[in-house]
């Protein structure tokens, strides 16, 4: 089978781009609903979709991100000035930002395990997506993505969970390569 010499470059320099790293131009709506289709294309068996998007942009962010600030602050009311600040840009630090959002729960034929995998693929098929016209992308779970007191404000229901949020946009700096565990270290051949 002849290799595919450009995805074989990509997979092997793919690398995400830390959120604070990222800036304007995000994808315009068109990208982001051709980013989605393409992160659309997962195994899903049974073809239930046991997932969705929610797309934050423009200055639902900002709004989003102080009404999470707020919370974090009366979960932790002594939050160091530096940490007030960080929660307060939450999702202002890249110029869209996509929650996947699993709706893995219990069916006849297809575990609830298989479903919750689907959602991650889809988080990772989004990231490559991203990077495929061009942008900067991270697949980022932040402590709101498991706190469900505020899924009603982030337009999450309470059966569903954050698989993911992903934040694209244009990288300022990158970062350079990071340490990969050697194969040694992380692979066993049965039968062998």
């Amino acid at each position: 089978m002849p290799v595919n010499a450009a995805l074989k470059a990509y997979l092997e320099t793919r690398r995400s781009i830390p959120a604070f790293q990222m800036s304007e131009p995000g994808p315009s709506r068109t990208e982001i609903e051709e980013m989605l289709k393409l992160a659309s294309r997962v195994p899903d068996h049974g073809k239930l979709a046991p997932w969705r998007f929610i797309v934050y942009s423009g200055a639902e962010r900002e709004q989003l991100s102080l009404e999470l600030a707020k919370v974090a602050m009366a979960n932790k009311p002594d939050m160091a000035e530096d940490m007030i600040k960080v929660e307060k840009t939450r999702l202002t630090r890249a110029p869209v930002v996509i929650a996947v959002v699993s709706r893995a729960a219990p069916h006849v034929k297809i575990p609830e395990w298989e479903q919750v995998m689907s959602a991650g693929a889809v988080c990772l098929n989004l990231l490559i997506a991203a990077n495929a016209l061009g942008y900067a992308s991270n697949w980022l779970t932040e402590w709101f993505a498991f706190d469900q007191s505020v899924y009603p404000l982030l337009g999450v229901e309470s059966h569903e969970r954050i698989a993911g949020l992903i934040h694209i946009g244009t990288e300022k700096l990158h970062p350079g390569e990071r340490p990969r565990p050697a194969l040694a270290d992380i692979v066993t051949f049965a039968g062998e």
